[in-house]
């Protein structure tokens, strides 16, 4: 598909237009969120049908499933192709939501739109960063993240002045977020093919090399010692903090009502506040320090304070005082946290040929995890308390916390062409060599 236009999207448009398949992502996980009980009481479902959308959701298995495949079709065929077509399957599912009226509908929809979601948010981050210059790569790639906490704040936003139209307040916000989808995907069509990418599949070409070396991509993520650590790292931050956020996405309405005693409107009015917060400290914290200031002290810093966060929530009285002080604390977290530097981490670590695959691989680990603690977490709350919940948070989190800090890379200020170099130098040249010979 050629461009719509004449125009061109460069620069910060580029990033901008790139990083909203985040905001999409994070608003159609809170869209999904906020309305189940709405769904559950229109359609008369039961807890299993509850239980099935959450899984197959853009926060659970289809946004996992989705990475997996958007990950190796966008090295295959480039970074554009995602966004040629994946706003358009994107946009059929979020419009079957917002006009469901029967169970079938409504799943189809559900696993459509957490397809979609899956298979670009491993693209922008790659995108992202290979056109980023190098000296502001951590600025652009929080673009992503601010995108992603702007998503929640405005549709957590919308839910509570929604309210009053019960479902159909509900169905309002994904038409909203078909609006932003086809107005994202419109000023995409401007955009041009990532330049290293592009370069890379020249060379392979060149050598004839191409299907030998996608045989071996996958193989090389797991056999070079250099991608093992990066996948501990990755993985380990991602993994650990997400089963805590990743939760909380679904969860954290249910807690502030049944734990903590609020009404759904303030449970509501809570999550904008929180979600404020990390919008401004992805852009004064990540956005504007990550390539000035040590990257290992700021995730320490966003790590300590959400620990600190979850110690107040789990152990002190639930009362208007400690829950300020978890959401300023977690929502300032949040914005330099694990998210923000795996997304420029992920980036950073691997070679163009299997950036955005095992971007995608990560993704899907990281969201079966989330799907599988999100079933368990109901029933922990349930039968062995809020507490042994929270405690089990605050762990994922520790573990989240020291990997980061023990194994925080140093790339800052570095081209990818040079940090590619520098880790996989002699190594690539070797599979290069092996696969010619193949």
């Amino acid at each position: 598909m050629g461009r719509i236009g004449s125009k061109s999207t460069t620069g910060w448009k580029a990033t901008i237009s790139v990083s909203m398949a985040n905001y999409i992502e994070a608003g159609s996980i809170i869209a999904a969120a906020s309305s189940l009980s709405l769904w559950q009481a229109y359609l008369g479902l039961s807890s299993l049908s509850i239980g099935l959308l959450s899984a197959v959701s853009a926060n659970a298995f289809g946004a996992a499933i989705g990475a997996l495949i958007g990950g190796y079709l966008c090295d295959k065929y480039g970074r554009k192709f995602i966004y040629t077509y994946d706003l358009l399957v994107y946009m059929l599912g979020v419009l079957l939501i917002a006009c469901s009226f029967n169970f079938p509908m409504l799943l189809i929809g559900t696993v459509i739109t957490g397809v979609a979601v899956g298979a670009g948010v491993p693209a922008s981050w790659t995108y992202i960063a290979e056109e980023a210059p190098h000296e502001k790569r951590a600025a652009h790639v929080g673009t992503a993240q601010f995108a992603w906490s702007v998503g929640p704040t405005l549709t957590f936003l919308l839910a509570v002045l929604l309210a009053p139209l019960g479902l159909l307040g509900s169905r309002l916000i994904f038409v909203h977020l078909l609006i932003i989808a086809f107005i994202t995907w419109y000023i995409r069509q401007g955009l041009s093919e990532s330049t290293i990418w592009k370069a890379n599949k020249t060379k392979e070409k060149e050598q004839a090399q191409t299907k030998a070396l996608s045989k071996r991509a996958f193989k090389d993520l797991f056999s070079l010692k250099v991608n093992r650590e990066a996948l501990f790292l990755l993985i380990g931050i991602y993994l650990f903090w997400n089963l805590t956020a990743g939760a909380m996405g679904y969860f954290m309405p249910y807690i502030y009502e049944n734990v903590g005693g609020l009404s759904g409107v303030q449970a509501n009015l809570l999550q904008v506040f929180l979600w404020g917060l990390t919008v401004l400290t992805t852009y004064f914290g990540f956005m504007k320090l990550g390539d000035k200031y040590s990257r290992r002290l700021i995730f320490a810093i966003g790590a300590i304070m959400g620990i600190a966060a979850w110690l107040i929530l789990t152990f002190a009285p639930m009362n208007w005082f400690s829950l300020f002080a978890f959401v300023i604390l977690w929502g300032s977290a949040a914005g330099i946290g694990a998210q923000a530097f795996y997304g420029l981490w992920a980036s950073e670590l691997f070679p163009t040929t299997y950036r955005a695959g095992a971007q995608g691989f990560m993704y899907f680990l990281v969201r079966t995890g989330i799907a599988i603690w999100s079933f368990v977490l109901p029933t922990v709350m349930d039968k062995l308390g809020f507490q042994i919940a929270g405690i089990t948070m605050i762990v994922f989190l520790v573990i989240h916390f020291v990997i980061g800090v023990w194994l925080a890379p140093d790339t800052q200020g570095k081209s990818l062409e040079q940090i590619e170099k520098e880790r996989f130098g002699k190594k690539m040249d070797s599979a290069s060599k092996d696969a010619s010979l193949s």
